[in-house]
């Protein structure tokens, strides 16, 4: 068994045995994995384990890695775009990713909306909120979700299916559930809105668990699948 198949099997332990723990459902909760800074290879490996969504936080290694996946005969998959969005990228965001989850401002999410093709399904939408109100973090403010919230789900092309955030890295259990469960309660005010929201996209691999008890539907998961990063292969 490679260490990838392994890996994902531990991680999804984990998530059911803390669905279990929280009293939700095993299947509420799906696995994103990260697989920046790692070649097609370990991405084919994880898919020949059962793995179907990936995220990216480069937009030129996501579009390489994409197209090589591809020409190697990959099933369908989700490619998620987790990282940061300059104005000038995000037509090949809108042309070659199914979600993204790190909108937070209107200029973008419309410029998205004008770029996705005709063609092509409703680009997936997660607003990226900074629940922990850190300066080195990207993110709309809470006080502001509301707002942008509205505006994006009004645009074409697009859906808006979620909250995400990074909190403030914290190492106690009930120190990660606090910040995950500040942005469970915006989700939940934006749904009692009128909104159809359905995705909490928060907890990483440090965090998982207190993300799970606290209601998430995605958690991201990288070096617990894959292995340590090495960034200068970036």
């Amino acid at each position: 068994m490679s260490p990838i198949r392994q890996n994902l099997q531990a991680v999804t332990a984990t998530i059911v045995a803390a669905t279990q723990e929280s009293g939700r459902a095993p299947d509420a909760v799906r696995l994103l994995a990260v697989s920046k800074t790692f070649g097609p290879e370990a991405v084919l490996a994880a898919v020949a384990a059962g793995q179907r969504a990936f995220g990216e936080n480069y937009l030129q290694e996501g579009l390489d890695k994409i197209r090589a996946v591809r020409q190697a005969g990959a099933p369908a998959l989700a490619w998620h775009f987790i990282g940061p969005i300059q104005s000038n990228k995000t037509r090949p965001i809108a042309e070659h990713f199914d979600w993204v989850h790190t909108v937070e401002r209107e200029k973008i999410a419309q410029r998205l909306s004008e770029q996705r093709p005709a063609g092509m399904a409703p680009l997936q939408i997660c607003l990226q909120v900074n629940i922990s109100g850190e300066a080195s973090k990207s993110g709309v403010a809470p006080d502001a979700v509301a707002a942008l919230a509205h505006q994006v789900a009004a645009l074409p092309r697009l859906t808006l299916r979620g909250l995400m955030a990074i909190p403030e890295p914290a190492v106690e259990f009930e120190q990660q559930r606090a910040a995950f469960a500040r942005l469970r309660v915006l989700y939940e005010q934006l749904r009692a809105d009128g909104l159809a929201l359905d995705t909490l996209s928060m907890g990483m691999s440090a965090d998982l668990r207190a993300a799970v008890f606290e209601g998430a539907t995605m958690v991201r998961v990288g070096s617990a699948i894959f292995g340590a990063r090495n960034y200068n292969k970036v």
